[in-house]
């Protein structure tokens, strides 16, 4: 019964969070359509045909961010291409005709339901709390909400209490249904239409297998780089020492100690130059302590005060895992070197067969793939992985990563 509760709990609260950001995107999706509304009766006096494009694409601006609050949640949604430049062949495109029913349904519909959604538990509260307020208000003046009649002491305001366990028993019951009713319309009308599905996936695979092909070439680079400018220069400084103590061992023994021993230092830094390669490859930590220990490890040596929440259960594909890894390991780098903030935030969780994970700072922002930040190295193995990367930083900050991966087994 306990875990009985706790699940229903959790999804309740889940659900009232899948409200209130449809809610948001629910306005944004009315007002475009009042907009379009408004557009279509200025074409027919003839003066609203300049605009039609620019209604198009607050459309798809509108579907867009429903779009990506649906792939938060673990529905996967194929962004399209974009709007025709062509008024003819845009009014023509499944997409923006698909669109501009979405945001007619889910301005009306998503904005009912999450209303709704979100009053329920506020009504819940506010009747279980009257009780310690009651005292306060005229009797006259009633209860809150719908409620109008007299309270005239404690036993009447009990009553609006076992109202408000009424109220809430209502929001576990039907906050997830209207959740998911709710999100049926973008689920719906925001995929793509059956007869582009596959020619967007074969694109869309097509450019993600070239980004693999160019991330491993990368890889590659980087590997033999490092082993020559570091692990191949030290040995062959062992291969000379050697060399020199031998030759010395006849005429100074005392000198071919010493050629030894830095022979002996020169190895050793040999061998830490490979590990570091090693680790460069396929971090042993993740074997060791698993995801959540290798980038709890990760923010603890990170010069910047680093709030980690991972939310994952079981294991993901070792390759999944590393590319998690190694997308923190780079942007927490570029946070303390190039951020000056004050604070990072890392959240990995896991939805489904997807692994959503987020870096967050309260830098300066403006943050650029072009400048050789890193950034670009980490879209380029996020990619390579068939995954999402979005990079939110507007000059002022915050800057937030977003990545999604599909988890292997």
């Amino acid at each position: 019964m306990r875990q009985y509760l706790r699940d229903r709990v959790r999804i309740s609260v889940d659900a009232l969070e899948h409200l209130v950001g449809g809610l948001g995107t629910s306005i944004l999706a009315l007002a475009t359509f009042l907009l379009s509304v408004g557009v279509m009766l200025g074409c027919l006096v003839g003066i609203g045909l300049a605009v039609v494009p620019s209604a198009l694409k607050a459309v798809r601006s509108a579907a867009d961010r429903e779009r990506a609050r649906l792939s938060r949640w673990g529905f996967e949604l194929t962004m399209p291409p974009p709007v025709p430049a062509d008024l003819r062949s845009a009014l023509r495109d499944p997409w923006v005709r698909r669109e501009c029913a979405f945001v007619a349904t889910h301005g009306t519909l998503g904005l009912v339901l999450g209303t709704v959604g979100l009053s329920l538990p506020l009504s819940a509260v506010q009747n279980l709390l009257f009780p310690l307020y009651f005292w306060l208000l005229p009797p006259e003046a009633g209860g809150p909400g719908f409620v109008s009649w007299r309270i005239d002491g404690l036993p009447d305001a009990l009553v609006i209490a076992l109202m408000g366990v009424g109220w809430l028993a209502l929001a576990v019951a039907f906050g997830p249904r209207m959740a998911r009713l709710q999100a049926l319309p973008g689920r719906r009308l925001l995929a793509p239409p059956p007869d582009v599905d596959t020619s967007l996936r074969i694109a869309e695979l097509t450019a993600t297998r070239a980004a693999a092909l160019d991330a491993h070439a990368v890889e590659l680079r980087r590997i033999e780089r490092s082993l020559h400018d570091g692990a191949q220069n030290r040995l062959v400084a062992v291969t000379v020492l050697l060399g020199a103590a031998r030759r010395a061992l006849a005429r100074d023994p005392a000198r071919a100690a010493e050629v030894l021993d830095r022979a002996q230092d020169a190895a050793e830094s040999a061998l830490a130059e490979l590990r570091t390669v090693v680790r460069g490859i396929l971090p042993p930590v993740l074997d060791d302590r698993g995801l959540a220990g290798a980038l709890h490890g990760l923010a603890a040596g990170c010069g910047v005060p680093c709030t980690v929440q991972v939310d994952v259960p079981g294991r993901c594909a070792a390759s999944v895992e590393a590319t998690a890894y190694f997308v923190v390991a780079e942007a927490l780098t570029n946070v303390a070197r190039h951020s000056g903030a004050r604070t990072a935030t890392v959240s990995v969780r896991r939805s489904a067969d997807r692994l959503h994970l987020s870096v967050t700072d309260d830098g300066r922002g403006g943050a650029d793939e072009g400048r050789g930040s890193g950034i670009r190295g980490i879209r380029r193995r996020v990619e390579a992985h068939d995954g999402r990367f979005t990079l939110t930083s507007p000059p002022g900050g915050p800057t937030t990563i977003l990545v999604e991966l599909a988890c292997g087994s």
